[in-house]
């Protein structure tokens, strides 16, 4: 469950460390992204010397979150964290090219392909 203000990790290689979410894409009255959907925010901490820059707007979608979501069979997945990707302009081709930790399964569904088969675990 990701609101605005909430500060989200980034498991990509593009140098971002922490995104602030400011906007839940989807709808003008939608309040929360789960698994799979896209948010918009602004880099928090970032490397020096790499793609993304602190201050920078970006969209990314999440991979992970700490609230538990339910899936279609009845069972529940949970995560550690709260990550994300960040995403090439308003394409849904990733920004970096190495994923960190796992992803969940609804990631593929929602059509990110290419999130899904660059992460190393996939659950």
């Amino acid at each position: 469950m990701i609101q605005p203000r909430t500060m989200v990790k980034v498991a990509d290689n593009t140098g971002a460390k922490l995104i602030q979410c400011f906007r839940v894409l989807g709808g003008s009255k939608r309040r929360y992204a789960q698994l799979g959907d896209v948010i918009v925010g602004t880099v928090k901490e970032a490397e020096p010397r790499r793609i993304v820059k602190k201050h920078d707007v970006v969209r990314a979608v999440i991979i992970r979150q700490k609230k538990e979501y339910g899936r279609l069979d009845g069972s529940y997945v949970r995560f550690d964290d709260n990550a994300c990707v960040i995403l090439e302009g308003k394409s849904r081709e990733p920004k970096g090219g190495r994923i960190t930790g796992p992803v969940a399964r609804e990631v593929r569904e929602k059509g990110f392909e290419k999130i899904a088969t660059s992460a190393s675990e996939i659950i």
